[in-house]
């Protein structure tokens, strides 16, 4: 028996990575899923992989018309949803200066007010479901500041608050809602990127999509008395970079 049994969840950038990691958990705990993405090819595949309980909805985040139409065709399927994981994002590197106003506030749509709009939308299919829960996909860029990523970190750091706000909305209707802050996680969109991210945490590797999933199957199912909190995943990495070893605690 799964822990998501009977379950119905809706998982936005699904199709890959963080998002198809959550997918694949919850489905292999018996939720109902649709996997909410603009890539339709990726996003078909995986749903054809997982069986009959999941199915692919394309679903660009900015669009309220597209979110409307995801609800509506995945209570249609499966019943009342009673998990949203607002997991879409995008990132664009460059300085406060050199990035475009464009840019900039293309980052936002989609890390923010595409999170937005999602609990805007599901809010009242969560209270008909009778509670459940939201589980945002932030950043340790929510939690501290990255130079060169102006628009990805206040992008999570405000979807650090609404998780927050929207926690002590939906509390009286029995929804938890809370963040999830990962660290360097081996993803498609951290690809390009080299081991210099983590030889200096405590953990000194890069996390996988899995560990994550893990970490929102806890958020989904055994966190009962948590809500508008933050977990963070990250291998140390904002503990701080320093290691002391027992001989450089001899020289004081």
């Amino acid at each position: 028996m799964g822990r998501l049994d009977g379950r119905t969840a809706l998982v936005t950038g699904g199709a890959r990575g963080i998002g198809a990691a959550i997918a694949r958990t919850f489905a292999g705990e018996g939720a109902s899923v649709t996997i909410a993405d603009v890539l339709q090819e990726e996003g078909q595949a995986l749903a054809a992989d997982l069986g009959t309980r999941v199915r692919y909805q394309h679903l660009d985040v900015t669009s309220p018309d597209d979110w409307t139409a995801a609800l509506a065709d995945t209570e249609g399927s499966y019943g009342p949803v009673s998990l949203l994981v607002n997991n879409a994002g995008i990132v664009d590197f460059g300085t406060i200066e050199e990035q475009s106003p464009q840019s900039f506030r293309r980052v936002i749509d989609v890390n923010l007010y595409g999170a937005w709009l999602g609990i805007h939308t599901l809010a009242p299919a969560l209270r008909r479901a009778h509670g459940g829960a939201v589980i945002n996909i932030s950043s340790t860029a929510g939690l501290m500041g990255y130079a060169n990523l102006g628009a990805y970190v206040a992008s999570k750091w405000g979807l650090r608050g609404l998780t927050k706000t929207a926690a002590l909305e939906l509390a009286a209707d029995g929804v938890r809602v809370c963040s999830i802050h990962p660290g360097p996680i081996s993803t498609p969109m951290t690809a390009d990127m080299d081991d210099s991210m983590t030889a200096a945490q405590p953990i000194p590797r890069w996390g996988t999509p899995d560990e994550v999933a893990a970490m929102a199957l806890f958020l989904a199912t055994g966190a009962t008395y948590s809500t508008g909190s933050e977990f963070v995943i990250d291998g140390g990495a904002t503990t701080g970079s320093m290691i002391l070893t027992e001989t450089d605690t001899e020289h004081g």
